[in-house]
């Protein structure tokens, strides 16, 4: 059974936004983040849910958040449920810090357009598809309250003045820590950390991470068996992400872009997606994957999260 929305009543006294994949909870001074098995690309939800997919990205979550706490301080105080994080509520700061190790994605659309220049920072000339870049770049982008996400420079976030230079300097320091955390966690599991994005807030004036890290939603890996050989053929390495939903959003005619039609997804290609995140759970923590099978999964998650508010 997928978890494809909530609507729990934890308190008299709360408000519930509705994100692409979470619902998030805010009570009193907590914030109780419920991962739905939605899934969106192109900035769009699709119309199927994968099987256990939430399970995925909150455990997955959880164990990143808790592998860096002694890098970067972050929001997360327990986990109720197999679907749900509770931490601190924060103030969100309207910037995704996007840090990229190498040449694919936005930045290789970008670069293959002749544009060398993305976020203000300069690409290197020559390189291909799917090369290291020679140091990780970070290109944020500003978070829209409505509609897509916009790619900003550092420049134009001092200019306008959306952060403090030296709030902003935090914000690069933690981001190369948590990427350097990652691509080492990554490479001890035969993976490389090819790019992700984190995100900030401010708690008790101190920033602090939040949200999710390094998961395949936030995040793209290689195998690291076989790409240097996979590069130097000019071929695509084998990707363990959701960019391959993407893809095959693609190949069918839909990247997003007005007038075009959300494809649905065939069964058999649901169940793939929800097995490839699965994979990627146990490669990147070699732990088995427990599937939290309950015939009423809404009952469970609200008994649970309600024991955890009451204690």
């Amino acid at each position: 059974m997928e978890l494809k929305s909530t609507n729990f009543i934890f308190s008299e006294k709360q408000n519930l936004y509705k994100g692409k994949v979470r619902d998030v909870y805010d009570v009193n001074d907590k914030i109780i983040m419920v991962a739905t098995d939605r899934i969106s690309a192109f900035d769009h939800v699709l119309h199927e849910a994968i099987p256990y997919k939430g399970q995925v990205l909150n455990q997955l979550s959880e164990y990143f958040l808790k592998a860096t706490s002694e890098v970067v301080p972050n929001w997360l105080e327990a986990v109720p449920d197999p679907n749900v994080s509770v931490g601190k509520k924060c103030e969100p700061i309207r910037l995704e810090m996007v840090i990229r190790g190498y040449l694919v994605g936005h930045a290789w659309r970008t670069y293959k357009s002749g544009e060398k220049m993305i976020c203000g920072v300069k690409m290197p000339e020559g390189m291909k598809e799917f090369e290291k870049f020679p140091s990780p770049i970070i290109t944020p982008s500003f978070k829209a309250l409505e509609g897509h996400d916009e790619d900003i420079s550092r420049e134009e976030i001092l200019e306008q003045k959306l952060i403090s230079d030296k709030d902003y300097a935090i914000l690069e320091d933690y981001t190369y820590k948590l990427f350097e955390r990652g691509t080492e966690m990554a490479m001890e599991r035969g993976l490389l950390l090819v790019d992700t994005k984190y995100e900030f807030g401010y708690y008790n004036g101190e920033i602090i991470l939040i949200d999710e890290i390094h998961t395949p939603d936030s995040s793209r890996y290689f195998y690291s068996e076989g790409y240097e050989e996979k590069l130097k053929n000019g071929e695509a390495p084998v990707q363990l992400s959701k960019e391959f939903v993407r893809e095959w959003l693609m190949e069918h005619g839909f990247q997003g872009k007005e007038g075009q039609i959300l494809p649905s997804l065939p069964r058999d290609f649901v169940e793939l997606v929800s097995e490839r995140y699965i994979e990627l759970y146990e490669r990147m923590t070699g732990i088995r994957f427990a599937r939290a099978y309950s015939p009423n999964i809404e009952k469970r998650i609200e008994d649970n999260v309600l024991a955890y508010l009451q204690e």
